[in-house]
């Protein structure tokens, strides 16, 4: 199948599984859930994209591994992160907020718009599979260095801040050992990094260029919208976090000039 034959199949995959998510989340009356199954969509998709895929050569298998690695790690570290806890601070507030229409508004703004995102972030892997090429390349070498790196910053960061947390002692103390002396976000680096490695390696494929879209999108997402905008708020007011911004980088990972 071409990639335009693909596509379909991959939108009606996403549609028919964040409108279940969202059943889902009404009967839990927690929508936090769609940060668990963030991840796992990512294997819907790559799923789609296998059977649909004319050939399974290696580059397209490559890609789906390294995307179900981090999904699968991703979502059972949110799911440990959030089994005995109540729902996150951002949706319970948007509950709030959003007041009688918070359920057409959580199905649209919640629901469909991450299926949206979650479509073209996984374009690589969709047009991956509509090509041929297998040839190896130096991309896909750098691509998966780059991969690493970033699963590297995501899995150790999420640890460091895990067990951080877990300490009494450290109540009420900002993060600021490790990967986060680095930068405030070793996470979401880390998780942006991997998108840019699986777009390097989806160079080698047919029209490759195209699937920059996907690190743009999630970066972008990352930086500007959902990720680290939304955690500062919650601390621009505290005056210990407002100095461990002066000395450390939001995102990329560098230490500011005293």
């Amino acid at each position: 199948m071409t990639f335009f034959e693909i596509l379909p199949c991959a939108f009606l995959a996403v549609f028919v599984y964040m409108n279940l998510l969202f059943v889902t989340a009404l009967l839990r009356k927690r929508n936090d859930i769609v940060d668990i199954a963030w991840g796992p969509g990512f294997l819907i998709v790559g799923a789609v994209s296998l059977i649909s895929a004319s050939s399974l050569h290696w580059r397209l298998l490559l890609s789906y591994a390294l995307v179900g690695l981090w999904a699968l790690r991703l979502a059972l570290h949110i799911w440990l992160r959030n089994k005995a806890k109540a729902e996150d601070f951002r949706y319970a507030q948007w509950r709030k907020d959003w007041g009688k229409t918070w359920v057409l508004r959580s199905w649209l703004q919640i629901f469909m718009l991450q299926g949206f995102f979650m479509l073209t972030v996984s374009y690589p892997l969709i047009l991956q599979a509509g090509s041929h090429k297998d040839q190896l390349l130096a991309t896909d070498l750098l691509g998966l260095l780059i991969w690493a790196m970033g699963f590297f910053f995501e899995t150790v960061g999420d640890e460091q801040l895990r067990r951080f947390k877990q300490n009494p002692a450290n109540k009420g103390k900002i993060m600021d050992r490790g990967l986060w002396s680095l930068t405030r976000h070793p996470n979401y680096f880390g998780e942006a990094s991997m998108w840019w490695g699986v777009f390097v390696i989806s160079l080698g494929a047919s029209h490759g260029i195209w699937a920059i879209f996907s690190p743009l999108i999630i970066t972008w997402l990352l930086v500007k919208v959902s990720g680290v905008p939304m955690l500062e708020k919650r601390y621009q007011t505290d005056p210990v976090y407002r100095e461990y911004v002066k000395r450390v980088s939001g995102f990329v990972p560098w230490k500011k000039k005293a």
